[in-house]
C-alpha cells in the first residue's frame, strides 16, 4: 500500500498541480465574458476546463520527458526536481503518459466540440485543427529535435494557446459570437500566462545556457528579463482596465484592481531578488494571483 501510495505521490509531482490555477484561469476568463452577455452553457464551461486541464498536465509530462532526455533537466537544475531525470520514472513510462493524456485531451475535445458546435460541421473542424495544434505544442514545447521552447518561442506559444484560443475559443464555443472587445482580456491572460512561463526561465536560465535551450530570459539576461516580467504584468492589467472601461456601467467592474497590490508586491521583490533559485515560489504566487485576478474580473463584469 505504502509503495502505491508513493507511486501515485510521484505522478503527481510530475502532474505539477501548482501550474493548473493558470490553466483554469483562462477558461474561466472566457466563460465569465459569457455569463455576462448571457451566452453561457454550463456542459460548454466544464468540458472546456477538464480538456484545457489535461492539456496543461499533457505540457507538463512532456516538458520532463523532453527536458531528461536533451540532458536540461541535470544536477545543476536550480528549480524542483524532475521525474525522468532523477529516476522515478522511466522515459518509457513517461512517454507512455504522454500518450494517454494526449488521448485523454482528444476525446474530452472532441466532446467538447460535439456538445457546443453540434451540426456546424465546418466550424467543428476549424476547432478540431486548433485543439490539434494545442495538442502538438504542449508535446513539442521541449520535445523532438525542433522543440520551439528551445528556440526561444515558448512565450509566443504560451501567449497564443493560453491567452487569444484559451479565452477567445471558450467564449465562442458558449456562445457562437465572436467579438473583436475580447480580444482585450485574452491578451491580459496571455501576458500574465507568459510571465509565469518567464519566471520559470529566469530561475533557469544558466542552466538552460550551457544545455543549449535559449528562452527568452536567457537572451536577455536577468535584469532585462525582469524588466520584461514586468511589462507583461503590467500590459496584463493595462488591457484588463482597456477593457472595464469600455463597457463600463458599474464600480462592481474594478474589482480586479484589488489583485493590483498582489501583483505589484511580487514584482517589487522578484527586482530584489539576487538569488535565481529563490524565484521559484513566485511562479506558484503568480498562478495563484492570476487565477484570483480572473475570477475578481469575471465577477466584477457580471455585477
Amino acid at each position: 500500500m505504502t509503495t502505491e501510495r508513493s507511486r501515485f505521490s510521484i505522478w503527481v509531482e510530475a502532474f505539477r498541480l501548482r501550474t493548473l490555477p493558470l490553466a483554469v484561469s483562462t477558461i474561466l476568463t472566457g466563460s465569465f465574458l459569457a455569463v455576462a452577455d448571457g451566452l453561457y452553457r454550463g456542459w460548454i464551461i466544464g468540458l472546456a476546463l477538464l480538456t484545457t486541464l489535461f492539456l496543461q498536465i499533457l505540457s507538463n509530462l512532456a516538458n520532463d520527458y523532453g527536458d531528461a532526455l536533451k540532458g536540461t533537466d541535470n544536477t545543476e537544475r536550480v528549480g524542483p526536481e524532475r521525474t525522468v531525470q532523477s529516476g522515478q520514472i522511466t522515459p518509457r513510462q513517461m512517454k507512455s503518459a504522454i500518450i494517454l493524456f494526449s488521448l485523454l485531451s482528444f476525446v474530452s475535445g472532441l466532446a467538447l466540440l460535439y456538445v457546443a458546435l453540434g451540426t456546424y460541421v465546418v466550424t467543428a473542424l476549424l476547432f478540431l485543427v486548433i485543439g490539434l495544434a494545442a495538442i502538438a505544442a504542449a508535446i513539442k514545447y521541449t520535445t523532438g529535435t525542433h522543440a520551439y521552447g528551445y528556440k526561444g518561442l515558448g512565450d509566443f506559444f504560451v501567449f497564443v494557446f493560453f491567452g487569444l484560443v484559451a479565452v477567445v475559443g471558450t467564449y465562442y464555443l458558449n456562445s457562437l459570437q465572436f467579438q473583436w472587445r475580447l480580444l482585450l482580456p485574452a491578451t491580459s491572460m496571455g501576458f500574465l500566462s507568459a510571465g509565469v512561463l518567464n519566471l520559470n526561465n529566469m530561475r533557469d536560465m544558466d542552466n538552460d545556457r550551457t544545455s543549449g535551450k535559449h528562452t527568452i530570459a536567457s537572451r536577455m539576461g536577468y535584469a532585462r528579463a525582469r524588466a520584461y516580467h514586468a511589462l507583461l504584468v503590467s500590459f496584463a492589467l493595462i488591457f484588463a482596465a482597456v477593457y472595464v472601461l469600455l463597457d463600463f456601467h458599474s464600480v462592481w467592474n474594478l474589482l480586479f484592481v484589488l489583485t493590483v497590490p498582489l501583483f505589484i508586491r511580487d514584482l517589487v521583490r522578484i527586482f530584489k531578488t539576487g538569488d535565481k533559485a529563490l524565484l521559484d515560489p513566485y511562479l506558484k504566487r503568480l498562478a495563484l494571483s492570476t487565477l484570483l485576478f480572473s475570477v475578481l474580473f469575471g465577477i466584477g463584469i457580471c455585477l
